[in-house]
């Protein structure tokens, strides 16, 4: 997948948990520049998916192709979502791990019994040695990406989950996945960090499993008919027959068991190697900064906000002043500019730039597939919006929303005082999802407010409710409302700073015009004035 990363508490303390926010992981990556284009990665809203649908995947190795007449191309594995990127604030993630911890699983769960199948085209870049060759940089350095635009992903398959399991632990839990299982036309490359993983990984399913027998498993276990010597020991569920457990034997093919088959079986590419072998950091990994830079220079202007806004967060939490500083001091080595803007956003005087193994590039080309904004949905297909009813709320415009949802391929939950539901203008009763004080708005993509004149009286009076549009409103989302549910915005704070993206709700006509807003996600422009960090004076 994508640049991830396990976190891991202080060990006195045993906390933060699953957190970067302390002094002992930028300890670390202050020491390692190394890490610094990771640290681009997941300090940006990849970090922070919308959904598991929405996120992209690839591969950090490098690993070859090899044809049957054993001639060999490297390729690298790419995951396409077919419902776009997407991701979510910083705050918005926040409130989320407190209102759903179970966010993400109960998004999928809920898009696949729905028949809103998640799905992801699997596309490869496929390059030579020449490219390699004349590659700025080393394809076997696990830190460094191939610019789209160099390399194109060309679509070769597609992936869709079309159901969920009947047992979580049995055939989640238990799935044992190593970087060395590949079938025969799959190899590998010296890439060292996947060397390495091909033998951890085993050591890894043992651990975790129990034996060396894990692939008995029934989720682990071939689907078709595998016939090799491997036999007893602690979890065997099954044993070869015959009298033979060795290779070679001279028992005949009756009793002598499998035989290996050099031409329909797995074969490794055949490789000239010179040079010396040495325990040393290889110098072609040694532009530590510029793939960081590109990285960085690729987003978009909000995009580069959220960086830096992420790493002052980080870098907040450390109580060092001397970690902080020399994090920022590599910074430096990727933009000026958000060098700057973390140091600012510190309070720290700018440091001198870190000493850098290799100068950075200061002109590699941006990419756009770096960009989450740039590869964006065109619809709001597979989106939730939230609907707060009231008793006595239009009817007209609820159900136009209803079937606008419909149309659009997306999904909508009622919120409400009570979870009982409400009675609408007509006297429609309308069962509600979500109790107002358990249905907080980062819960969903957009949110609509239909109330009567009586009931938006009410939710004026109740914090969550004002909770419920102000964080929409800091999140950028677009915003639905009836003219009668503007006194609870009144009263939440906002009512002046409404803008185009809070569109009225009269008619249906307004409804299906609304939707059709929902397709951009969010409104972006109200960032820069309801973040104190994007004032000048901040």
């Amino acid at each position: 997948m994508a640049p991830k990363l396990d976190a891991k508490p202080e060990p006195d303390r045993d906390f933060p948990q699953a957190q970067t926010a302390h002094d002992n992981f930028w300890d670390f990556i202050s020491l390692t520049p190394e890490s610094f284009h990771m640290v681009m990665w997941t300090m940006s809203d990849r970090a922070i998916p919308r959904s598991l649908r929405t996120m992209e995947g690839f591969g950090v190795h490098t690993f070859r192709l090899v044809n049957a007449d054993g001639k060999s191309t490297f390729v690298k594995f790419h995951w396409k979502p077919k419902q776009g990127l997407q991701s979510v604030m910083w705050n918005e993630a926040v409130k989320i791990n407190g209102a759903d911890p179970d966010f993400h699983r109960r998004d999928l769960w809920d898009a696949i019994n729905a028949g809103d199948f998640p799905e992801w085209e699997l596309g490869v870049q496929l390059f030579d040695d020449a490219f390699a060759d004349s590659f700025d940089f080393d394809v076997l350095d696990a830190t460094k990406l191939i610019p789209e635009e160099l390399v194109p992903v060309r679509i070769v398959g597609r992936l869709v989950l079309d159901r969920v399991v009947d047992n979580f632990f049995a055939e989640t839990e238990q799935v044992a996945f190593m970087t060395q299982n590949v079938p025969p036309g799959i190899d590998f490359s010296n890439d060292p960090l996947l060397q390495g993983r091909n033998f951890s990984y085993l050591d890894t399913q043992i651990k975790r499993l129990g034996s060396t027998n894990f692939t008995h498993l029934p989720i682990n276990a071939p689907k078709c008919p595998m016939a090799h010597f491997q036999q007893d020991g602690h979890m065997a569920m099954r044993n070869p027959k015959g009298r033979a457990n060795y290779e070679p034997n001279s028992w005949g093919a009756a009793q002598g068991g499998p035989r290996e088959d050099p031409v329909r079986g797995f074969n490794s590419f055949t490789q000239e190697a010179d040079g010396s072998k040495q325990r040393v950091r290889s110098e072609s990994f040694a532009d530590h900064y510029s793939q960081a830079r590109q990285f960085f220079t690729s987003q978009t202007p909000i995009e580069q906000k959220h960086i830096g806004d992420a790493i002052v967060f980080e870098l907040s939490k450390v109580e060092r002043p001397d970690i902080r500083s020399r994090t920022v001091s590599h910074l430096i080595n990727i933009d000026a500019t958000l060098a700057q803007t973390v140091a600012d956003g510190l309070g720290l005087a700018l440091p001198d730039p870190a000493k850098a193994a290799r100068p950075t590039m200061m002109d590699l080309p941006t990419s756009d597939a770096l960009s989450i904004l740039k590869n964006g949905p065109d619809s709001f297909k597979g989106r939730k919006l939230g609907i707060l009813l009231t008793d006595g709320a239009d009817a007209v415009v609820f159900n136009a929303l209803v079937k606008a949802v419909d149309k659009e391929g997306a999904v909508y939950e009622v919120v409400a005082p009570k979870i009982g539901g409400v009675t609408l203008s007509d006297g429609t009763a309308v069962p509600a999802k979500q109790k107002i004080d358990g249905g907080p708005s980062v819960l969903f993509d957009a949110i609509a407010v239909v109330a009567s004149q009586e009931g938006a009286a009410l939710l004026a009076m109740d914090a969550a409710a004002k909770d419920f549009v102000t964080d929409a409103f800091a999140h950028c989302k677009y915003i639905g409302l009836t003219a009668e549910a503007q006194a609870l915005f009144e009263k939440a704070g906002i009512a002046d700073d409404l803008d185009e993206a809070c569109l009225p709700l009269a008619t249906a006509k307004d409804a299906r015009s609304f939707l059709t807003a929902c397709r951009a996600l969010r409104y972006w422009s109200r960032e820069l004035a309801v973040d104190l960090d994007a004032q000048p004076d901040a």
